[in-house]
Protein backbone atom coordinates (compact mmCIF):
# COMPACT_ATOMS: atom_id res chain seq x y z
CA UNK A 1 0.00 0.00 0.00
CA UNK A 2 1.22 3.59 -0.75
CA UNK A 3 1.75 6.03 1.54
CA UNK A 4 -0.60 8.47 0.55
CA UNK A 5 -3.29 9.11 -2.03
CA UNK A 6 -4.06 12.30 -4.31
CA UNK A 7 -7.98 12.41 -4.97
CA UNK A 8 -9.47 14.21 -7.92
CA UNK A 9 -13.00 14.88 -8.73
CA UNK A 10 -16.13 17.81 -9.03
CA UNK A 11 -19.44 18.06 -7.85
CA UNK A 12 -21.63 20.28 -9.73
CA UNK A 13 -24.26 21.52 -6.82
CA UNK A 14 -25.49 25.09 -5.59
CA UNK A 15 -23.95 25.97 -2.61
CA UNK A 16 -25.65 28.14 -0.98
CA UNK A 17 -22.79 31.31 0.65
CA UNK A 18 -20.19 29.54 -1.17
CA UNK A 19 -17.89 32.17 -0.05
CA UNK A 20 -18.15 31.12 3.72
CA UNK A 21 -18.34 27.57 3.34
CA UNK A 22 -15.03 27.91 1.28
CA UNK A 23 -13.57 29.42 4.47
CA UNK A 24 -15.43 26.75 6.40
CA UNK A 25 -14.16 23.69 4.17
CA UNK A 26 -10.57 24.89 4.17
CA UNK A 27 -10.21 24.35 8.25
CA UNK A 28 -12.01 21.07 7.71
CA UNK A 29 -9.29 20.23 4.98
CA UNK A 30 -6.08 21.26 7.24
CA UNK A 31 -8.05 19.36 10.73
CA UNK A 32 -7.77 15.79 8.38
CA UNK A 33 -4.03 17.08 7.42
CA UNK A 34 -4.86 17.20 3.89
CA UNK A 35 -3.49 19.20 1.09
CA UNK A 36 -4.55 20.44 -2.29
CA UNK A 37 -6.47 22.63 -4.08
CA UNK A 38 -10.02 23.10 -4.24
CA UNK A 39 -12.47 25.87 -6.25
CA UNK A 40 -15.95 26.53 -4.37
CA UNK A 41 -18.38 27.96 -6.21
CA UNK A 42 -22.47 28.67 -6.14
CA UNK A 43 -22.66 26.12 -8.93
CA UNK A 44 -20.24 23.70 -6.77
CA UNK A 45 -16.87 22.09 -5.88
CA UNK A 46 -13.74 20.95 -8.31
CA UNK A 47 -11.30 19.63 -5.75
CA UNK A 48 -7.71 17.51 -5.67
CA UNK A 49 -6.20 16.70 -2.48
CA UNK A 50 -3.89 14.49 -1.20
CA UNK A 51 -3.20 12.93 1.87
CA UNK A 52 -2.69 9.75 4.28
CA UNK A 53 -5.36 7.28 2.84
CA UNK A 54 -6.98 7.34 6.01
CA UNK A 55 -7.62 10.92 5.92
CA UNK A 56 -9.01 10.79 2.74
CA UNK A 57 -11.53 8.03 3.14
CA UNK A 58 -12.76 10.80 6.11
CA UNK A 59 -13.03 13.21 3.71
CA UNK A 60 -14.88 10.98 1.26
CA UNK A 61 -16.77 9.89 3.50
CA UNK A 62 -17.70 13.57 4.91
CA UNK A 63 -18.30 14.85 1.55
CA UNK A 64 -20.35 11.75 0.53
CA UNK A 65 -22.71 12.59 3.67
CA UNK A 66 -23.78 15.68 2.59
CA UNK A 67 -26.62 15.49 0.34
CA UNK A 68 -25.87 18.03 -1.74
CA UNK A 69 -22.24 16.07 -2.63
CA UNK A 70 -23.64 12.53 -2.48
CA UNK A 71 -23.36 11.90 -5.89
CA UNK A 72 -19.63 12.52 -6.15
CA UNK A 73 -17.14 10.61 -7.82
CA UNK A 74 -13.27 10.08 -6.59
CA UNK A 75 -10.68 9.05 -8.76
CA UNK A 76 -8.20 7.65 -6.34
CA UNK A 77 -4.45 7.63 -6.88
CA UNK A 78 -1.71 6.04 -5.08
CA UNK A 79 1.16 7.66 -4.54
CA UNK A 80 4.49 7.47 -2.77
CA UNK A 81 4.72 11.48 -2.04
CA UNK A 82 2.00 14.06 -1.49
CA UNK A 83 0.78 15.82 -4.59
CA UNK A 84 0.97 19.12 -2.98
CA UNK A 85 2.59 21.72 -0.50
CA UNK A 86 -0.03 23.53 1.02
CA UNK A 87 -3.86 23.17 1.25
CA UNK A 88 -5.69 25.70 -0.74
CA UNK A 89 -9.55 25.95 -0.68
CA UNK A 90 -10.85 29.29 -2.83
CA UNK A 91 -14.09 30.79 -3.86
CA UNK A 92 -14.23 31.53 -7.75
CA UNK A 93 -17.59 32.47 -9.62
CA UNK A 94 -16.79 29.17 -11.57
CA UNK A 95 -15.62 26.11 -10.70
CA UNK A 96 -14.42 25.53 -14.66
CA UNK A 97 -14.49 29.14 -16.19
CA UNK A 98 -16.69 28.77 -18.98
CA UNK A 99 -15.58 32.12 -20.67
CA UNK A 100 -19.49 33.29 -20.73
CA UNK A 101 -20.72 36.48 -20.14
CA UNK A 102 -23.27 35.25 -18.25
CA UNK A 103 -22.32 31.88 -16.96
CA UNK A 104 -25.81 30.86 -15.98
CA UNK A 105 -26.35 30.28 -19.39
CA UNK A 106 -25.40 26.57 -19.11
CA UNK A 107 -26.62 24.09 -15.79
CA UNK A 108 -24.81 20.88 -16.32
CA UNK A 109 -27.51 19.50 -13.97
CA UNK A 110 -30.10 20.30 -16.62
CA UNK A 111 -28.44 19.93 -19.78
CA UNK A 112 -25.06 17.70 -21.15
CA UNK A 113 -23.43 15.17 -23.15
CA UNK A 114 -24.65 11.79 -22.55
CA UNK A 115 -21.99 10.56 -20.16
CA UNK A 116 -19.84 7.03 -21.58
CA UNK A 117 -18.10 5.02 -19.52
CA UNK A 118 -14.48 4.39 -20.11
CA UNK A 119 -15.68 0.84 -22.25
CA UNK A 120 -18.06 2.04 -23.78
CA UNK A 121 -16.28 5.30 -24.90
CA UNK A 122 -13.28 2.81 -26.22
CA UNK A 123 -15.38 0.79 -27.93
CA UNK A 124 -17.29 4.07 -30.20
CA UNK A 125 -14.25 6.27 -30.62
CA UNK A 126 -12.82 4.66 -33.79
CA UNK A 127 -16.52 4.38 -35.61
CA UNK A 128 -16.87 6.32 -39.04
CA UNK A 129 -19.52 8.95 -37.60
CA UNK A 130 -17.81 9.68 -34.55
CA UNK A 131 -15.17 12.62 -33.69
CA UNK A 132 -12.59 12.58 -30.72
CA UNK A 133 -12.67 15.94 -29.28
CA UNK A 134 -9.73 17.37 -26.93
CA UNK A 135 -11.74 20.22 -24.78
CA UNK A 136 -8.41 21.11 -22.70
CA UNK A 137 -5.40 23.55 -23.42
CA UNK A 138 -2.64 23.38 -25.86
CA UNK A 139 -0.28 22.62 -22.90
CA UNK A 140 -2.23 19.55 -21.73
CA UNK A 141 -3.07 18.28 -25.70
CA UNK A 142 0.65 18.73 -26.82
CA UNK A 143 2.17 16.89 -24.00
CA UNK A 144 -0.87 13.62 -24.11
CA UNK A 145 -3.75 12.99 -26.00
CA UNK A 146 -6.21 10.42 -27.68
CA UNK A 147 -5.21 8.82 -30.88
CA UNK A 148 -6.68 11.02 -34.35
CA UNK A 149 -8.74 13.55 -31.53
CA UNK A 150 -9.29 17.14 -32.55
CA UNK A 151 -7.59 19.54 -30.52
CA UNK A 152 -8.27 23.53 -29.96
CA UNK A 153 -5.63 26.03 -30.35
CA UNK A 154 -6.49 27.72 -26.33
CA UNK A 155 -4.78 28.51 -23.64
CA UNK A 156 -7.41 28.59 -21.08
CA UNK A 157 -10.84 26.61 -21.38
CA UNK A 158 -12.54 30.13 -20.88
CA UNK A 159 -11.66 30.44 -24.62
CA UNK A 160 -13.84 27.31 -25.65
CA UNK A 161 -16.79 29.18 -26.66
CA UNK A 162 -15.24 31.29 -29.21
CA UNK A 163 -13.49 28.23 -30.86
CA UNK A 164 -17.67 26.43 -31.23
CA UNK A 165 -17.80 27.94 -35.34
CA UNK A 166 -14.69 26.14 -35.73
CA UNK A 167 -16.15 22.51 -35.03
CA UNK A 168 -19.39 23.38 -37.64
CA UNK A 169 -17.92 20.69 -39.94
CA UNK A 170 -18.58 18.34 -37.42
CA UNK A 171 -22.45 18.86 -36.70
CA UNK A 172 -23.26 15.52 -38.57
CA UNK A 173 -21.23 13.24 -36.21
CA UNK A 174 -21.63 12.35 -32.78
CA UNK A 175 -18.99 13.90 -30.70
CA UNK A 176 -17.48 12.48 -27.75
CA UNK A 177 -15.89 15.11 -25.59
CA UNK A 178 -12.81 13.87 -23.18
CA UNK A 179 -10.88 15.93 -20.73
CA UNK A 180 -8.47 15.09 -17.58
CA UNK A 181 -11.55 14.47 -14.71
CA UNK A 182 -14.55 14.95 -16.61
CA UNK A 183 -15.29 18.55 -15.32
CA UNK A 184 -14.52 20.72 -18.28
CA UNK A 185 -16.70 18.52 -20.82
CA UNK A 186 -20.09 18.98 -18.37
CA UNK A 187 -19.54 22.47 -19.73
CA UNK A 188 -18.05 22.08 -23.12
CA UNK A 189 -20.94 19.37 -23.74
CA UNK A 190 -23.65 21.57 -22.59
CA UNK A 191 -22.52 24.14 -25.15
CA UNK A 192 -22.43 22.03 -28.00
CA UNK A 193 -25.95 21.04 -27.73
CA UNK A 194 -26.59 24.80 -26.83
CA UNK A 195 -25.02 25.90 -30.71
CA UNK A 196 -27.36 23.21 -32.39
CA UNK A 197 -24.64 19.84 -31.95
CA UNK A 198 -26.94 17.27 -31.56
CA UNK A 199 -25.35 14.26 -30.84
CA UNK A 200 -22.72 14.89 -28.06
CA UNK A 201 -21.18 12.30 -25.58
CA UNK A 202 -18.56 13.28 -23.01
CA UNK A 203 -15.92 10.17 -21.33
CA UNK A 204 -17.25 9.75 -17.61
CA UNK A 205 -14.56 10.46 -15.65
CA UNK A 206 -12.54 12.08 -17.69
CA UNK A 207 -8.71 10.08 -19.10
CA UNK A 208 -8.00 9.37 -15.59
CA UNK A 209 -10.97 6.82 -15.30
CA UNK A 210 -10.51 5.46 -18.76
CA UNK A 211 -6.86 4.60 -17.62
CA UNK A 212 -7.88 3.15 -14.58
CA UNK A 213 -11.14 0.96 -16.73
CA UNK A 214 -9.72 0.71 -19.89
CA UNK A 215 -5.70 0.72 -19.33
CA UNK A 216 -5.49 3.81 -21.31
CA UNK A 217 -5.46 2.26 -24.58
CA UNK A 218 -4.91 4.48 -27.65
CA UNK A 219 -4.32 7.61 -25.10
CA UNK A 220 -0.70 8.97 -26.75
CA UNK A 221 1.58 10.40 -24.11
CA UNK A 222 1.29 11.38 -20.74
CA UNK A 223 -2.02 12.46 -18.94
CA UNK A 224 -1.33 16.57 -17.49
CA UNK A 225 -2.34 16.70 -14.10
CA UNK A 226 -2.82 20.19 -11.82
CA UNK A 227 -0.74 19.19 -9.13
CA UNK A 228 3.04 18.43 -8.21
CA UNK A 229 3.01 15.36 -10.18
CA UNK A 230 2.44 17.48 -13.33
CA UNK A 231 1.89 14.56 -15.57
CA UNK A 232 1.09 10.82 -15.22
CA UNK A 233 1.08 7.57 -16.92
CA UNK A 234 -2.67 5.99 -18.04
CA UNK A 235 -1.87 3.76 -20.91
CA UNK A 236 -0.62 0.32 -20.08
CA UNK A 237 -1.94 -1.27 -23.47
CA UNK A 238 0.00 0.54 -26.12
CA UNK A 239 2.13 3.59 -24.45
CA UNK A 240 3.92 6.13 -26.17
CA UNK A 241 5.34 9.60 -25.58
CA UNK A 242 4.65 12.37 -28.18
CA UNK A 243 5.60 15.47 -26.73
CA UNK A 244 9.11 17.28 -28.10
CA UNK A 245 11.79 19.15 -26.31
CA UNK A 246 11.23 22.83 -27.37
CA UNK A 247 14.72 23.70 -27.72
CA UNK A 248 16.10 20.54 -29.59
CA UNK A 249 13.34 18.41 -30.61
CA UNK A 250 14.41 15.42 -28.10
CA UNK A 251 11.39 13.35 -27.45
CA UNK A 252 10.82 14.20 -23.59
CA UNK A 253 7.14 14.06 -21.64
CA UNK A 254 8.95 16.64 -18.65
CA UNK A 255 7.30 19.72 -18.38
CA UNK A 256 8.63 22.70 -16.61
CA UNK A 257 7.95 26.41 -16.27
CA UNK A 258 10.13 28.52 -17.50
CA UNK A 259 12.53 29.99 -14.87
CA UNK A 260 12.33 33.37 -16.16
CA UNK A 261 9.14 34.82 -13.78
CA UNK A 262 8.25 37.36 -16.25
CA UNK A 263 7.60 34.53 -18.84
CA UNK A 264 6.88 31.67 -16.79
CA UNK A 265 6.00 29.42 -20.17
CA UNK A 266 5.02 26.21 -19.35
CA UNK A 267 6.88 23.47 -22.02
CA UNK A 268 8.38 20.82 -22.52
CA UNK A 269 12.30 20.46 -21.72
CA UNK A 270 14.46 17.01 -21.85
CA UNK A 271 16.49 16.93 -18.94
CA UNK A 272 19.76 18.02 -21.13
CA UNK A 273 18.52 21.10 -22.18
CA UNK A 274 17.29 21.99 -19.00
CA UNK A 275 20.83 22.26 -17.34
CA UNK A 276 21.97 23.57 -20.61
CA UNK A 277 19.40 26.56 -20.47
CA UNK A 278 18.95 26.61 -16.84
CA UNK A 279 15.36 25.89 -16.78
CA UNK A 280 14.25 28.61 -19.83
CA UNK A 281 12.33 28.59 -22.63
CA UNK A 282 15.16 30.22 -25.15
CA UNK A 283 17.93 32.96 -25.21
CA UNK A 284 16.47 35.90 -24.08
CA UNK A 285 14.58 34.24 -20.97
CA UNK A 286 18.22 32.96 -20.26
CA UNK A 287 20.08 36.31 -20.65
CA UNK A 288 17.72 37.65 -17.99
CA UNK A 289 19.21 38.76 -14.32
CA UNK A 290 16.67 37.63 -11.85
CA UNK A 291 16.01 33.98 -12.82
CA UNK A 292 14.98 31.83 -10.33
CA UNK A 293 17.05 28.77 -9.49
CA UNK A 294 16.30 26.01 -11.66
CA UNK A 295 16.95 22.52 -9.54
CA UNK A 296 16.59 20.19 -12.36
CA UNK A 297 12.44 20.18 -11.68
CA UNK A 298 11.42 23.36 -12.83
CA UNK A 299 8.90 23.65 -10.62
CA UNK A 300 8.90 27.01 -8.52
CA UNK A 301 6.65 27.17 -5.30
CA UNK A 302 4.36 30.36 -5.57
CA UNK A 303 5.31 33.24 -3.38
CA UNK A 304 1.84 34.80 -2.06
CA UNK A 305 1.28 38.64 -2.86
CA UNK A 306 0.31 41.02 -0.47
CA UNK A 307 -3.21 41.76 -0.78
CA UNK A 308 -4.16 44.48 -3.04
CA UNK A 309 -7.27 46.71 -1.16
CA UNK A 310 -7.69 48.72 -3.85
CA UNK A 311 -8.91 45.77 -6.55
CA UNK A 312 -11.00 44.34 -3.89
CA UNK A 313 -12.68 47.47 -3.30
CA UNK A 314 -13.53 47.91 -7.02
CA UNK A 315 -14.58 44.01 -7.14
CA UNK A 316 -17.34 44.71 -3.82
CA UNK A 317 -18.71 48.06 -5.75
CA UNK A 318 -19.07 45.51 -9.17
CA UNK A 319 -20.94 43.36 -6.86
CA UNK A 320 -18.84 40.77 -7.92
CA UNK A 321 -17.94 38.62 -4.12
CA UNK A 322 -14.24 39.42 -3.13
CA UNK A 323 -11.86 36.27 -4.45
CA UNK A 324 -9.38 34.59 -1.94
CA UNK A 325 -5.56 36.21 -1.36
CA UNK A 326 -3.93 33.13 -3.71
CA UNK A 327 -4.94 31.84 -6.98
CA UNK A 328 -5.67 28.17 -7.06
Amino acid sequence: MSNYQTLLYYCYSHIENAEQFAVDHLEFCKSLNLVGRIIVADEGLNGTVSGRPEDCKSYMEAIHADERFAKTEFKIDEVEELSFIKMHCRYKPEIVHSGLRDPKEIDPNIQTGIHLEPKDFMEMKDRDDVVILDVRSNYEHNVGRFKNAVTLDIENFREFPEKIKELEQYKGKKVLTYCTGGIKCEKASALLLKEGFEDVYQLHGGIIKYGKEAGGKDFEGECYVFDNRVTVDVNSVNPSIISTCKNCGTISSKMINCANALCNEHFTQCDACGWEMNGCCSDACKAQPNNREYDGTGYYVKVPQPVNLDKISKRKHKNFPPKAEVEA
